[in-house]
């Protein structure tokens, strides 16, 4: 696994305790990096992913409710989905890198952390993102 996958996941990982209810991870992430045993560039690339994505939260959740199905909410994935949705939002919408990498990445870590039927959720949602994002640019 390479070790900016292990950085997304550091990411996914603070992303998903705020959502729990540990506020202080924003504020602190640190800790969470050093239990990951994350160093050097990719330490830096976690905390970029985590940060930003924190940083946008309210406007990635918008977008990303814009290419649900009408019968879904956003708040109907479960706390991990929602956390690689927006993660993979953030790199897509606020990022450089490249749109199948991103959307590839948070398929893999939705296939190791979720339930069967994410992946392709995820796989569906991001697509339609990063097409809206294109033709907007």
């Amino acid at each position: 696994m390479s070790s900016r996958r292990n950085a997304r996941l550091a990411a996914v990982g603070m992303l998903y305790a705020y959502d729990v209810g540990n506020e202080t991870i924003a504020a602190k992430p640190e800790s969470y990096l050093d239990e990951r045993r994350l160093k050097g560039k990719y330490r830096a690339f976690a905390e970029e992913l985590f940060r930003g994505t924190f940083d946008h939260l309210q406007g990635l959740d918008g977008a990303l409710e814009k290419h649900l199905n009408e019968s879904w909410s956003f708040d109907r994935f479960g706390r991990l989905e929602r956390a690689i949705l927006r993660l993979a939002a953030y790199e897509l919408i606020h990022t450089q890198t490249d749109g199948p990498i991103i959307i590839n990445e948070a398929i893999e870590m939705a296939k190791e952390l979720a339930d069967d039927e994410a992946p392709r959720l995820i796989n569906g949602i991001l697509e339609s993102l990063q097409k809206a994002a294109r033709s907007a640019a």
